[in-house]
């Protein structure tokens, strides 16, 4: 779908293919086709956001992957142009495409009490993709929290599935903060979540567009 001046397709889950003057793969899962992507950003460690066998079917020789330093080991076969760690705040350029790397954590989704799936400080990241004068927000395994506030894009992609991450209804109040031209659901389908919790986060929002991808 055509989102402001970027072609951006949801494959599955958190798996976006954002296509301006480069191709750029999130977190590539239960990709069903072959392709080439110039860059991937792989936000944390956990199956559904690094999948060897997902990343296979967009890397070539010429692909650069920018990462949470969490995805170290789960990489260490992986071959392409260039792998670039970067913790949350730094910032890393490829060719004309920024990318800066944001906290993403949980403040109140718990495996068990006091222990959050996503804690803070351990370096699992959102994303600012700036590409071809359009800034992106990938928000990552994130529940609402207070840098979310700061943040300044044209399109934000954020995920509305609760359990592990936000709820439609937190998701509708980070939109709000966050304020958007485009908000675009993501975190359903896969693994927890469904199309319905994406209808009521579009339900909900009112400050911008919402478009299901």
């Amino acid at each position: 779908m055509k989102l402001l001046n970027l072609d951006i397709t949801r494959i599955a889950h958190d798996t976006f293919r954002i296509a301006g003057s480069k191709v750029i793969y999130t977190d590539p899962y239960k990709v069903s086709k072959s392709d080439e992507a110039d860059i991937v950003v792989l936000s944390h460690e956990h199956f559904d956001h690094l999948s060897v066998d997902d990343l296979k079917k967009v890397c070539f020789p010429g692909t650069t992957i920018v990462a949470s330093p969490l995805c170290k080991e789960g990489l260490a076969g992986v071959k392409v142009k260039d792998i670039h760690y970067i913790d949350p705040g730094g910032k890393h350029k490829v060719g004309s495409v920024e990318i800066e790397a944001l906290p993403a954590y949980n403040i109140n989704k718990f495996r068990e009490p006091g222990h959050p799936f996503h804690p803070k400080g351990e370096k699992r990241l959102g994303f600012l993709i700036r590409m071809d004068g359009t800034t992106v927000y990938y928000a990552g395994d994130a529940d609402f929290i207070p840098e979310m506030k700061s943040i300044r894009c044209d399109i934000a992609l954020l995920p509305v599935s609760g359990t592990y991450v936000m709820t439609a209804e937190e998701a509708a109040e980070a939109a709000a903060a966050i304020n958007p031209k485009i908000a675009v659901p993501m975190h359903y389908g896969a693994i927890v979540g469904s199309e319905a919790d994406a209808q009521k986060f579009k339900a909900l929002v009112k400050n911008c567009q919402v478009e299901i991808v």
